[in-house]
């Protein structure tokens, strides 16, 4: 009995011995990171932490991190790969759909619609890895590290809305290509907004509603200026946390194979989070409990009827899907129907 005792703390000691000789065998190293939007809940319970607390904390102090969230440093967020690229800071938090007007690859697996789950999200994400990871290295002097989320990409108005038609001909703001077909699709008039500007716009009627996330506009004081929400999803917002391919290649192997491991476990930690945002959203948005990464609101939920998802599923196939191929090219919508489209059961035009 002792022989077993002995053997099963020896087997929960020796990796975390392992680690702390690893941690410790690092070199002191500082990075600058520039992060998501600081409202977002994945900004404030993941990415923050991870680079203030759990990366120093697991290099015993050896590496330490410079971290400003995109809106206190008042950069455009569509400009964070180009950025990157340049080396302006060593690693980013960014959503990879705002790049896709460098690249449309990058909103492959964030398509307007296509998933509606969180498990499909990712599942999604994990195929398309390769490509983003790709484009990333071969034209933005960038390494993929990491996906992660925010809660679905739903409809806030400033009045109760009816339902799916009660969003034509209204202006609502929007934040990637891929959203922007999905509402000519309904001849909504699509406004393109920096999240920061939407409560002003909301409030002063520029705009009649906007589309973020179920949590995101709840944290980000959108209860304030609207009146209902219409859930349905036209995506997660993807977020990825990428680095500067000098810096990556500028480091110790030892300190590669320790990012790579902290990352590994900071993604799941950022879908974990994002599932438990979605399941709280609807509580914080209607002033129920649980309500712990939000705050109590007094929101109208419009359902969204069966006949309007079967209309956005025919807008997901005749718009969203037909758009993206068109300005992605045959090659590309090629490769995502062997990736993303199968593991989705979808199929882009290919022209």
């Amino acid at each position: 009995m002792m022989r077993k005792l002995l053997g099963a703390a020896l087997a929960v000691l020796l990796p975390a011995m392992f680690t702390a000789a690893t941690a410790q065998d690092l070199p002191r190293l500082q990075f600058k990171v520039i992060g998501l939007n600081s409202p977002t809940v994945a900004s404030s319970v993941d990415e923050i932490p991870f680079w203030r607390e759990t990366i120093p904390r697991a290099s015993n102090g050896a590496i330490t991190a410079d971290i400003t969230p995109l809106d206190q440093m008042g950069i455009d967020d569509r400009t964070m790969l180009r950025l990157l690229r340049l080396g302006v800071m060593d690693f980013a938090g960014m959503d990879i759909s705002k790049m896709a007007g460098d690249d449309a690859r990058f909103e492959g697996c964030d398509l307007a619609g296509i998933t509606l789950d969180v498990d499909r999200a990712r599942a999604a994400c994990e195929a398309w890895r390769p490509i983003i990871d790709r484009q990333m290295q071969r034209n933005w002097n960038a390494k993929l590290l990491a996906f992660g989320g925010n809660p679905p990409q739903v409809f806030w108005c400033r009045d109760v809305v009816s339902g799916l038609d009660g969003l034509r001909g209204r202006k609502i703001r929007v934040f990637n290509n891929t959203m922007r077909d999905f509402l000519q699709g309904i001849n909504a008039t699509a406004v393109s907004m920096a999240f920061a500007e939407v409560v002003p716009a909301l409030n002063n009627g520029v705009v009649d509603c906007a589309v973020t996330g179920s949590l995101s506009g709840n944290t980000a004081g959108w209860t304030e200026v609207t009146r209902s929400i219409y859930p349905m999803s036209l995506g997660w917002s993807i977020n990825v946390l990428a680095v500067n391919l000098n810096t990556w290649n500028r480091l110790d192997p030892r300190v590669q194979a320790f990012f790579l491991e902290q990352t590994r476990a900071y993604e799941d930690r950022m879908w974990n989070t994002l599932r438990e945002a979605t399941a709280q959203a609807d509580n914080c948005n209607t002033g129920q409990q649980p309500c712990t990464l939000g705050r109590p609101a007094n929101m109208t939920i419009v359902p969204v009827r069966p006949e309007e998802e079967a209309q956005r599923r025919r807008l997901v196939e005749s718009a969203v899907l037909a758009n993206w191929a068109r300005r992605c090219g045959a090659e590309c919508a090629g490769e995502w129907n062997g990736t993303v489209g199968r593991t989705l059961g979808l199929t882009a035009p290919v022209r």
